[in-house]
């Protein structure tokens, strides 16, 4: 039964650590223009979950026009220089 609880916890631990965002990582605020921190972030077309339009990368900046939950919209500075969707909670 011991050998079970350490198997589960390390289990859970493992996930956490691949779901978990870079250290120091927050969600976006509406009407901020926040910087990237994650390695990349895909950019999506119409939807959360979309057409991939391009990445940004970490240091290039987004600005949060509508947000909360898991996706944020706004506009993508840098190499794209448009609008779209980008997954929460990888900004600085």
């Amino acid at each position: 039964m011991r050998t079970s609880k350490l198997a589960a916890l390390t289990l859970a631990t493992a996930a956490l650590l691949v779901t978990a965002g870079p250290a120091g990582a927050a969600d976006g605020t509406v009407g901020q223009r926040e910087t990237v921190c994650a390695q990349d972030l895909a950019v999506r077309v119409t939807a959360p979950h979309g057409a991939w339009m391009g990445t940004l990368y970490r240091g290039q900046t987004f600005l949060v026009e509508k947000g909360g939950g898991d996706w944020v919209y706004g506009f993508a500075y840098g190499d794209i220089n448009r609008r779209g969707w980008v997954q929460n909670g990888w900004f600085c």
